[in-house]
């Protein structure tokens, strides 16, 4: 699929993505079924072919299982169902899914017991648990994130699975359903006189008492979209080169002037309603006594497919027409 130019401003990533496999070879073999061969060359400039379309497929992180199934393939295998279940409610898993460990610590045998054509992970998986399934299986490996071109790594992303699944169409309608998202949002915040407006986005959880902050920074795939939208970020600090994300604590928030707050939670674990309900830093800072705290709808997976990014933008577009 041609990347296109989506009324965003991309920034051009010099970084392919990466696709391991045991029995690469230069040459596919004919598929059985009659199907085309399907070749792809990923990150580690290894080339596998598949003598058809994956379509018993385990997905290790829920971006790429987010994009199976809005490819229109439920994969049989995904790493933390319940996990998936609790933050993407963009794409549902149906019940024949199998739960294989956690990201990061799959089960290798659960992952070998169903026999799949093709295994999609991410750079954030180890090269050894890599190294094990591609004993069995070949292995897909896109980069999780890229602050340096976000949104453009989505879409590539979303590119390598859909070729090696066969759904090169339905990858094509997904980003033109995005790019129409976009276009929406931007005319949402604009109608809002909310154009140029600063906004911070976060998420933030408590342990042992203790609160943690982490700031969507410059290159954030979800401060990539706002920014889209029209809105300027207000984090100035750095995040890391991969996700974009930073680190502070409520003191860290003196920062900001009076931005639209935006955050994402899940269920009752909401530090800002909770934990810091009562904290004099919090309490005096402009945006909150201005009422622009927004938390936003659960479900949102923050750095899954374009499926999830059209949710998020949707949660945008509720806050401002307000």
């Amino acid at each position: 699929m041609n990347k296109r130019t989506i009324a965003l401003s991309i920034t051009a990533a010099a970084t392919a993505v990466l696709l391991v496999g045991c029995g690469t070879s230069e040459d596919a073999a004919p598929a059985a079924s009659g199907e085309a061969a399907i070749t792809v060359t990923d990150d580690r400039g290894q080339v596998i072919s598949l003598d058809a379309p994956a379509s018993r497929v385990v997905a290790l992180e829920w971006n790429t299982a987010e994009n199976l199934v809005a490819l229109g393939v439920m994969p049989i295998g995904v790493a933390d169902v319940e996990g998936y279940s609790t933050w993407v409610k963009a794409e549902d898993l149906d019940e024949s899914v199998t739960d294989v460990g956690q990201r990061g610590e799959p089960s290798i045998d659960a992952i070998a017991g169903l026999a799949p054509d093709l295994v999609l992970t991410t750079t954030d998986l180890s090269e050894a648990a890599i190294a094990q399934i591609e004993e069995f299986a070949p292995v897909l490996v896109v980069r999780g994130a890229n602050a340096e071109d976000a949104i453009g790594q989505m879409e590539r992303n979303l590119d390598n699975i859909a070729t090696a699944t066969g759904t090169e169409e339905q990858a094509e309608v997904l980003m033109d359903d995005f790019e129409a998202k976009v276009a929406e949002g931007k005319a949402a915040v604009e109608a809002a006189g909310l154009t140029g407006t600063e906004f911070f986005m976060n998420d933030a959880w408590a342990s042992n008492g203790q609160v943690s902050i982490r700031p969507f920074a410059q290159g954030a795939l979800l401060a990539e979209i706002t920014e889209e939208l029209g809105m300027v970020n207000a984090w100035a600090e750095e995040g890391d080169a991969d996700y974009g994300l930073g680190s502070t604590d409520v003191e860290g928030l003196t920062v900001l002037g009076d931005v639209n707050f935006f955050y994402i939670t899940s269920g009752d674990a909401d530090v800002y309603q909770n934990e810091l309900a009562t904290n004099a830093v919090w309490t005096s800072l402009p945006f909150v006594q201005s009422g622009k705290v927004h938390r936003l709808a659960d479900g949102i997976w923050m750095f899954g497919g374009p499926s999830s990014m059209s949710d998020y933008i949707d949660a945008v577009i509720a806050v401002v027409s307000k």
